[in-house]
């Protein structure tokens, strides 16, 4: 969290591309240290470098790719595109999972590792392969000729400044910070009567719901603001029945609010790549992601006192709240 935006700052004022390099390579190293080194002292090392691998991939991928597009001329497909990104950051959990198992059942938890260093690797020459739309330096990013600290001021500023992003960033962080429910979706299973080896095929059809809702995303971008507050209220009430009924047939509602739910979060990333207009998009990007952490934090607070009806009393606030959260971050 504390890396967060400071790293957006570093992609736009170095390279967007160079960070999700970078964060390939740290995330490597990571599952390195926890090979060599696996006690705590260890662990704790490598998650801080993990977190700073991530951190550099907050902000950095949705600029590289909002400015990519627009540079190829095709500046109003960020939604459709990133939706896409979106359902397949979900969908491939599932063969993830498989592929995990097998290694740990063939060669245990070296074998996962190695595999994994692997993949974060590979991960980093694919990024390498990515257009980077070239970008001036002497803009407002440099206004004041302080290099990287003026670009996180000037992200900051625009974060924080103008009201038109600043209502995008809070609608990011809202719902954004909801997507921390998927942490106790095995925990709902057990809890509703799911026995522990049936669990992962239990809940498997939620993010693959989750998948389908954020590849419609891009074309929900174009909703008015009553429909896409519709859609998330009807994730809310689904969450809530979900609730009440407390059975493993519940978690079909769950897919169901979920895939709703991922609709709506690539609306609200979308309307925040289109109210950025200044040049540290990565670092406003990133203030978001910020925020999403701490809301994410709420999130564990609320479902700790009330469970998964408390959150979904507080998605079907926010979706009552949603219309005028997406008109002022609309400017209208």
């Amino acid at each position: 969290m504390l890396a967060e935006v400071p790293c957006g700052a570093l992609a736009d004022r170095w390279s967007r591309r160079g960070a999700l390099v970078l964060a390939g390579v740290l995330q490597a190293a990571a599952y390195a240290v926890w090979l060599v080194a696996p006690g705590f002292p260890g662990f704790a090392g490598g998650l801080v470098v993990w977190g700073v691998g991530g951190a550099l991939v907050s902000g950095a991928f949705e600029a590289l790719l909002h400015d990519g597009l627009a540079a190829a001329g095709a500046d109003g497909q960020f939604g459709r595109v990133y939706g896409w990104v979106n359902a397949v950051d979900l969908l491939v959990q599932v063969p993830t999972a498989l592929v995990a198992a097998a290694l740990f059942a063939a060669g245990g938890y070296a074998a996962v590792g190695w595999a994994s260093i692997g993949t974060c690797l590979a991960g980093s020459v694919l990024a390498a392969s990515f257009p980077e739309a070239p970008r001036g330096t002497d803009d407002d990013a440099d206004d004041d000729g302080s290099g990287w600290w003026g670009t996180l001021r000037s992200g900051a500023a625009e974060a924080a400044g103008r009201p038109v992003v600043r209502a995008a960033v809070l609608l990011v962080v809202l719902l954004g910070g909801v997507d921390a429910v998927e942490e106790y979706f095995p925990l709902l299973a057990r809890d509703w009567g799911v026995p522990d080896p049936l669990n992962p095929l239990a809940v498997l059809g939620i993010p693959v719901a989750g998948a389908a809702g954020a590849a419609l995303g891009g074309r929900a971008a174009s909703w008015p603001p009553r429909a896409v507050a519709a859609a998330l209220g009807t994730a809310g009430v689904a969450l809530v029945a979900a609730s009440l009924v407390a059975v493993p047939a519940g978690l079909a509602a769950v897919a169901a609010g979920y895939a709703l739910y991922r609709l709506v979060l690539v609306v609200a990333e979308t309307r925040l790549q289109e109210a950025i207009t200044g040049p540290a998009r990565a670092t406003v990007t990133s203030v978001a992601g910020v925020g999403v952490e701490l809301a994410a934090l709420a999130v564990f607070a609320s479902y700790a006192v009330g469970g998964l009806a408390l959150l979904a009393a507080a998605v079907l606030v926010l979706a009552a709240e949603l219309p005028r959260l997406i008109r002022s971050g609309t400017g209208t």
